[in-house]
């Protein structure tokens, strides 16, 4: 039985209350709490009982809060939100004469027009259970994941917005859901929201993510403006990170399809390492060895460099009939040790600046995207380089390539190589998108020049790393997207590895202002 209590509104039928109706327009009506049962679509799967402060709360004052139901062709009622209170009205209804107090009804705001509409009803069940009182984070996570697979792409865009989620995450969210309890419970326990959980889960066996994430998190939100700089460069060096591991893993799974053994990085103290690459031997004769003349050797073999490229080896060249070549006398084992540091150090170097590459690039696409004005800072910083014409911007003017661009701008080139367009063509050029546009470019300039972390010292004829010598005006671009990320409320922030190389271009109270 269901009384109505307010009737200023008639509910529409199904499919036709758009999708963010307000719920307050309904008419709240009186049900028999034995009509209600949970929603299919409910989102809090854990922890559904009542407690006794609810059950004592309801038998003394009954629900104060209408709660929602979707009515079932059978004429009872499927609760999405309140499903608890009801569960404790039907408690305090069943010893209420017993107990000398009153039985109730419960308030409800009745949804037919959600009837089918299973993704976004478990949305607004979500939303409901995760403000009122914290579900469990594996129902969180399969409430979002399951409701934005559901739902059509405008009810996409909403309910990404509403639970603070970039465009795409949703789809992320079903491998955060494989998360165990222990690493829920602490990442949520330490801020994660959604997005970011969805983000861990996609890195996790990287070791020691979640530390590091956390880390990272604690840092934004210890600094002024907030905002997930930290946290987007520590993603994306532990994406590197990722990738570098895979690599290793796909390099020895090549050798162990061409049934090539793979010689252990370091021999056992007390053991006697008889394998030499293939450079240091030669034939009986004293002819060279490469790869395909050893190949039918039963000591070929190889180790992995820091690229995770094969280097040739013999395992036993005594054993095998080779020589070796004469070679110089070897170094003492401390100068071995440093620079097997030294190259440990570069190679971390080097892969730390790729990977600061991601966070830089994207947080420019957001400002060169953006409807708002361009930071003067930018659009003059850009003026400069056009009138100066530095030595990399005609260089990388003069290769006429246009797809770094269009990816900042967000303009799609034609897929076909055949298929010719000037990218004047496709991008809208107005008054107050020419800054935009021009930082664009300019921006793409840098970025193709700084894309190798090898560069050249024209004064000291000889390889540089950018990491520790970049250019004046490669330091002066980090120093500007330092400032524009600030002022952003946090969005950006340099690497460890960018803020390091531009140590010696802040002014002396650690500034932006080059120093002299």
């Amino acid at each position: 039985m269901a009384t109505v209590t307010e009737s200023d509104t008639t509910a529409q039928p199904a499919g036709t209350e758009p999708v963010d109706a307000d719920e307050a327009t309904f008419a709240v009506v009186l049900l028999d709490p034995a009509t209600i049962t949970r929603d299919e679509c409910n989102a809090r799967e854990h922890d559904t009982e009542p407690d006794g402060d609810l059950i004592n709360s309801v038998k003394a004052v009954g629900i104060q809060d209408a709660i929602s139901v979707r009515p079932r062709p059978d004429g009872t009622y499927g609760a999405f939100k309140g499903w608890r209170r009801t569960q404790a009205q039907q408690i305090a209804n069943a010893t209420a004469e017993a107990e000398g107090h009153e039985a109730r009804q419960v308030p409800a705001y009745v949804r037919a027009d959600l009837v089918g509409r299973d993704a976004w009803t478990r949305f607004l069940s979500l939303i409901e259970n995760h403000h009122r009182e914290g579900m469990s984070p594996k129902d969180t996570l399969k409430a979002a994941e399951l409701s934005l697979i559901g739902m059509d792409e405008v009810e996409q865009k909403q309910a990404a917005r509403a639970l603070g989620l970039k465009r795409g995450t949703g789809r992320r969210l079903g491998r955060a859901h494989k998360l165990d309890d222990a690493t829920l419970r602490r990442a949520t326990a330490g801020g994660m929201d959604l997005e970011q959980l969805a983000q861990l889960a996609e890195v996790e066996d990287v070791p020691r993510a979640q530390d590091r994430l956390l880390r990272a998190l604690a840092r934004d939100e210890a600094e002024d403006g907030g905002g997930r700089g930290h946290w987007d460069q520590e993603l994306a060096l532990l994406k590197a990170e990722q990738e570098d591991r895979a690599a290793h893993k796909d390099a020895i799974a090549a050798l162990e399809k061409a049934d090539i053994p793979l010689l252990p990085a370091h021999v056992s103290y007390g053991h006697k390492d008889t394998a030499r690459p293939l450079a240091d031997l030669t034939t009986g004769l004293g002819n060279p060895l490469a790869e395909d003349t050893h190949q039918g050797c039963p000591g070929h073999s190889a180790r992995l460099d820091d690229e995770h490229q094969p280097v040739w080896y013999c395992a036993d060249p005594a054993a095998y009939g080779h020589k070796v070549r004469p070679q110089p006398k070897k170094e003492k084992t401390p100068r071995n040790e440093a620079e097997a540091a030294d190259r440990a150090r570069k190679t971390a170097c080097n892969r730390a600046w790729r990977a600061a590459a991601g966070p830089r690039q994207e947080f420019v696409s957001r400002l060169v995207r953006a409807s708002k004005a361009l930071p003067e800072e930018a659009w003059r910083f850009a003026m400069d380089v056009l009138l100066d014409l530095p030595h990399f911007y005609g260089k990388w003017a003069g290769r006429r390539e246009a797809e770094d661009v269009a990816r900042l701008l967000g303009v799609k080139l034609p897929e076909s190589p055949f298929e010719r367009v000037r990218l004047s063509d496709l991008v809208t050029l107005s008054k107050a998108r020419l800054p935009h546009v021009l930082f664009a470019h300019v921006a793409a300039a840098f970025e193709r020049d700084m894309r190798d972390p090898k560069g050249w010292n024209d004064a000291r004829m000889a390889v540089r790393f950018l990491w520790e010598d970049p250019t004046p005006q490669q330091a002066a671009y980090l120093l500007l997207l330092e400032k524009l990320g600030h002022d952003d409320h946090g969005s950006y922030r340099l690497s460890e590895v960018e803020d390091h190389a531009i140590a010696p271009y802040r002014g002396e109270d650690g500034d932006d202002t080059p120093a002299d």
